[in-house]
């Protein structure tokens, strides 16, 4: 490697440093993650012909040249923050819009195990719908209303963040890092739901059995008054205009994958045209509430977009960006290749590392580094749906749950429920390494002996 190119890798690796230290400095990751991306490509810019994508272009042509690089990178950046732009927009909408209230119904029980595996399951399929951090607040809110008692509340949310990992992490929709790995077309919907889904559910279900043994007896009674105001909050709307909300926003996401496979456009296209429908119908039910600033505006699509994270979405903007510009040195294809050397191509023990390392540092980064890495034109495992990216999409979905601050789900669990992080890694980190072993293996019988 050249010394621009060092220089370049040494900038992002201080920049990750501080990403991973967020807690310690103060400093959101947001802004360092922009001015990653601004410093890296900047240096890029001292010598960029000595660069293959650059190439031996006149010295006048070079800045149209760079400029076309970096355009193609954010064209490709920007499909995946649209569509997160889009879904958290609709999951906000249905929340806002009363649309999971038969949910916290359907949960009532006494018995804490019996709510356990209902919290457990449900976590999981509305993960691979919706995503995991959306899943997570909705399911700490509904157990707020059900779980008087902090000690077992904390149970209940760790299991949250469990449940929510590993349902996401089968899905093309459930998590951020798959959605990745879909968007750049590595992995099919079929084939990532059909060989995840087993191993997924593994994951999630030998540290809900763990977890389930803490728990005896029976739920504390829920105030009926605090239930009572919950069902009167959103009076805007009717019942049945509530479930049209819900299942127009939850259906809606659910046929984002099946109109890929049917137009074979980018997923973006097909949130943006679920957004487009169900922003269309709640105009249709507010045209009433027009006069009504306080009730009718407050919950309308129009002012929902500005209360989307755009902390988040600029995070994402700046650390694929950063990335980009590591592929385009060809920082990535030399580690890639020093991992093969050292790991001898063994692609289980690979992405077994890149899961641990997930649940210390932001998934995000790792991934969109091993996507620059490897090409789909390296051989079988890298093919699409090949074992290397669906191992990918598993490990660094479920390994973010070995510690609280290892995934989206665990850091808003953490800040809503006032975890420690000393008392989830005593408690937790064991039993989530257990399920993550276990859901490994099981996707080697898979694909050893089925697919």
């Amino acid at each position: 490697m050249t010394t621009l190119s060092i220089a370049i890798v040494i900038v992002f690796m201080f920049g990750y440093l501080c990403i991973a230290i967020e807690g310690v400095t103060k400093v959101n990751k947001a802004a360092v993650a922009l001015l990653m991306f601004v410093c890296c490509w900047t240096l890029f810019m001292i010598d960029p012909t000595q660069y293959p994508a650059i190439g031996n272009v006149g010295h006048e042509l070079v800045p149209a040249a760079v400029t076309s690089v970096i355009e193609h990178h954010l064209g490709s950046t920007a499909t995946t923050l649209f569509f997160l732009m889009g879904a958290m927009t609709i999951v906000e909408l249905v929340d806002q819009n009363g649309g999971f209230n038969f949910v916290r119904d359907m949960l009532s029980t006494k018995s804490k195990r019996a709510l356990l595996w209902r919290i457990a399951f449900l976590t999981f399929v509305l993960s691979a719908i919706l995503d995991n951090l959306t899943t997570s607040i909705v399911m700490i809110m509904i157990l707020r209303k059900l779980v008087q008692d902090r000690q077992d509340r904390l149970i209940y949310a760790a299991l949250v963040v469990v449940a929510a990992n590993s349902g996401g992490a089968f899905s093309p929709i459930g998590d951020v890092t798959t959605i990745m790995i879909w968007n750049k077309g590595l992995v099919s919907a079929v084939g990532v739901i059909q060989e995840l889904i087993v191993p997924s559910l593994v994951s999630m279900v030998i540290p809900a059995y763990l977890l389930s043994l803490m728990l005896k007896g029976n739920i504390e009674t829920v105030a009926e008054t605090t239930q009572n105001h919950e069902h009167t909050a959103e009076g805007d709307l009717t019942a049945k205009q509530r479930k049209v909300v819900f299942f127009l926003g939850v259906g809606g996401l659910i046929f984002v994958p099946i109109f890929k496979s049917i137009t074979h456009l980018p997923p973006f296209v097909g949130i943006l045209l679920v957004l487009g429908v169900l922003w269309t119908v709640t105009e249709i039910f507010y045209r009433h509430l027009e006069e009504d600033e306080e009730s009718g505006m407050q919950k309308r699509v129009s002012k929902m977009l500005t209360r989307i994270d755009m902390g988040t979405i600029l995070f994402f903007l700046g650390i694929l960006m950063a990335v980009a510009c590591l592929e385009t040195i060809g920082a990535l294809t030399l580690l890639g290749d020093g991992l093969n050397e050292v790991f001898n191509g063994n692609y289980y023990l690979i992405n077994g590392i890149i899961g641990i390392l997930s649940s210390i540092v932001d998934n995000v980064p790792l991934v969109a580094g091993c996507m620059g890495m490897y090409t789909t034109d390296m051989g079988d495992p890298f093919v699409v749906d090949g074992i290397f990216w669906q191992l990918l999409a598993y490990c660094a979905g479920v390994g973010g749950s070995m510690l609280i601050i290892g995934s989206a789900a665990g850091v808003v669990v953490m800040g809503l429920e006032k975890i420690t992080f000393g008392w989830y890694m005593k408690k937790i980190s064991w039993i989530v390494l257990v399920g993550y072993l276990a859901g490994m293996v099981v996707y080697w019988l898979e694909k050893t002996f089925i697919f």
